[in-house]
């Protein structure tokens, strides 16, 4: 019974892959084009280094969402895959933080 519900299942999800069309990743690739050129003109203004990685760090998880929901489809993935990349994320996020007080030095001590 439970190998009929995943099949109907992956049926459905494939039913929904197939029926969107080009203009839906040209308009995401669209968005992410205006996000780069939002991020390099932050890039070029000048204030504080905190502040401005912040955004470009928020704008960058912006961008790598849409990257993985369109062009690498998980948007139409079954539930499982989604949870499975939610928790490698949520993981790969924690190991940075181990190491981001060591990044962080580089405001008190400055660059050479």
């Amino acid at each position: 019974m439970e190998s009929i519900e995943q099949d109907v299942i992956v049926q459905r999800v494939a039913d929904q892959h197939r029926h969107h069309g080009k203009s839906q990743f040209f308009y995401v690739w669209g968005g992410l084009l205006v996000l780069t050129a939002i991020e390099v003109y932050l890039g070029y203004q000048n204030m504080e280094p905190v502040k401005m990685l912040s955004m470009l760090m928020g704008l960058s998880v912006v961008k790598s969402a849409l990257i993985i929901a369109y062009f690498m489809h998980m948007k139409f993935e079954a539930s499982t895959m989604k949870w499975l990349t939610m928790c490698s994320l949520i993981f790969c996020l924690c190991m940075m933080m181990v190491f981001f007080p060591d990044a962080f030095r580089i405001l008190h001590l400055g660059v050479r």
